[in-house]
């Protein structure tokens, strides 16, 4: 669970949006809701990714609140400058290159994969796009007419056949889909521009 402060997402009662904005506000509303629908399917998507986003919506509204405050472990790394931990595996030909090049191992690949992203920041924004209409739309109307072929027109970039296939969709879930869709649209037109997700 990430800061209630910095996450934005998005709440759905069955097929009907229910509230949009930060966590608190929509875990909040999202309570209130399934107090008075429990039968009725309750989903929370993050706005930038369209992952789940799991809430414990039992107890109290402050209980609520206090469970989302609190903090996520952090992992092993210098977290104050950003570092994390992780391994890499390399063969030892990777390793000796690596052991040549100025600054070390660590600097040489901070640099090569600082250069990727520079090269491939407008394919990687326009997949990010893509991959968060894809999940949201497969976990909400993947049963619905048209499903398949706006899937389809949707990783074409074929905006006019996304838009006939959702059409008959309930209308939250359609206004959703393209407004994720929409986010392909403008970076594949305008590959400079930036989604605002990670």
């Amino acid at each position: 669970m990430t800061e209630e402060s910095s996450t934005r997402c998005t709440a759905f009662l069955g097929n009907r949006r229910i509230a949009s904005g930060d966590v608190r506000t929509v875990a909040l509303a999202a309570r209130a809701a399934w107090k008075r629908e429990t039968t009725v399917p309750l989903l929370i998507f993050d706005d930038d990714t369209s992952r789940l986003i799991e809430i414990d919506l039992r107890g109290s509204e402050q209980e609520v609140v206090a469970r989302l405050r609190q903090a996520k472990p952090r992992g092993p790394g210098r977290p104050k400058l950003g570092v994390v931990s992780k391994e890499v595996t390399l063969l030892p030909r990777h390793w000796a290159w690596l052991g040549t090049q100025r600054g070390g191992a660590s600097a040489t690949l901070r640099r090569l994969v600082d250069q990727a992203r520079k090269n491939q920041e407008g394919c990687d924004h326009i997949r990010r796009a893509q991959d968060a209409a894809y999940r949201f739309m497969t976990a909400m109307a993947g049963d619905l007419p048209g499903f398949e072929e706006a899937i389809r027109a949707l990783f074409a970039s074929d905006r006019e056949r996304f838009e006939e296939q959702i059409a008959g969709w309930p209308g939250d879930l359609a206004e959703h889909s393209r407004m994720l869709a929409a986010r392909a649209w403008v970076l594949r037109a305008n590959p400079t521009a930036s989604t605002g997700g990670g």
